[in-house]
């Protein structure tokens, strides 16, 4: 058995704890057979609707398939929508102790409409509004209290409200205190709120908005020193950009790692940077080396791009691909 496979076997030991923006991903199939009388649209006649976790659900869900226990925690609202989140928490076997349900907050759902194998609109409601003080509050407490149990957190992060850069300071305070590693998927908000975080992975668009750069400054000649000065001025240990086509590209402690992206046929790039933020903390909690976290990480974001939708990654599946590579 190879060295990553047995890093993979040890995910089923790990306690995780994901803390961001939950939503839920609804989809509509239907069928069209004919235009509509009232406007120039199409006439989709339902086959089937289903509800499926997203935002950092997916994360949730990606951590779970690898073997790892999911601790999830967030807050959403006391709608209907939000009971429907909690419901399919529930019935994927995943707590919901770390849920906190605000009154007159807006549930996050993104409803996609599709006909054959054509998405015709996507339908959001959404707020960005920041979560309470009482919601942070609560939410801060229910973190504190099983902080202790876990081996790796992941910030997911949005940009819905849920993650405000003093939340965050004071959990990554708390996972300092207790010795636990960090592990941050950001957005353009607060992307400078991370400060001392064991590793930072923005995808390259994330990281040139949130540092204003141009093309020039992520060349493959310019990203290494444009990713250390960065990692540096942020105080953290490690700093792992996706590069889409280009692969991965690392930088952690003093170890620089440059992977390509793995040849494959490409059916959907939805939720790959969820999958890859999920092995990534789980490869960093089980003890991996930089290079191993990076290679198991690039390889399966490339699988979960071979499947239509958004879909977790399946642990058996990545343990044969990392058994192949020499």
């Amino acid at each position: 058995m190879s060295a990553l496979a047995n890093i993979i076997d040890g995910f089923s030991k790990l306690r995780v704890m994901v803390i961001g923006d939950l939503m839920v991903d609804a989809y509509t199939w239907g069928k069209v057979t004919r235009i509509s009388p009232e406007a120039p649209v199409p006439v989709v006649n339902v086959v089937k609707r289903e509800s499926r976790l997203g935002g950092a659900g997916n994360v949730v869900l990606n951590v779970a398939s690898l073997g790892a226990k999911p601790l999830v925690f967030s807050v959403i609202g006391d709608d209907a929508t939000g009971d429907a989140l909690k419901q399919i928490l529930v019935d994927a076997g995943l707590s919901v102790d770390g849920i906190i349900q605000e009154a007159g907050r807006l549930t996050t759902i993104k409803e996609r409409v599709i006909a054959g194998s054509q998405q015709l609109i996507r339908v959001d409601s959404e707020t960005e509004q920041a979560i309470s003080s009482a919601s942070t509050v609560a939410l801060v407490s229910a973190i504190r209290a099983s902080i202790k149990d876990v081996d790796v957190i992941i910030f997911e992060d949005y940009d819905k409200g849920v993650l405000s850069e003093g939340l965050i300071q004071e959990v990554m305070g708390l996972a300092r205190e207790a010795g636990i590693p960090t592990v941050v998927d950001p957005k353009k908000k607060n992307f400078f709120a991370y400060r001392g975080a064991s590793l930072f992975k923005p995808n390259l668009h994330e990281l040139r908005d949130g540092l204003g750069l141009d093309s020039s400054d992520l060349s493959a000649l310019a990203l290494p020193a444009t990713v250390k000065k960065f990692k540096e001025s942020q105080g953290f240990e490690g700093l792992f950009v996706t590069l889409s086509e280009r692969g991965v590209y690392m930088d952690f402690r003093s170890e620089q790692v440059a992977i390509p992206a793995h040849i494959r046929q490409i059916a959907d790039v939805s939720g790959a940077g969820d999958t890859v933020i999920s092995i990534a903390a789980c490869a960093l909690a089980a003890g991996a080396s930089p290079s191993q976290i990076a290679e198991l990480a690039n390889l399966g974001g490339g699988l979960v791009c071979e499947f239509l939708g958004v879909v977790p990654i399946e642990v058996n599946l990545l343990k044969r691909e990392a058994s192949s590579l020499l």
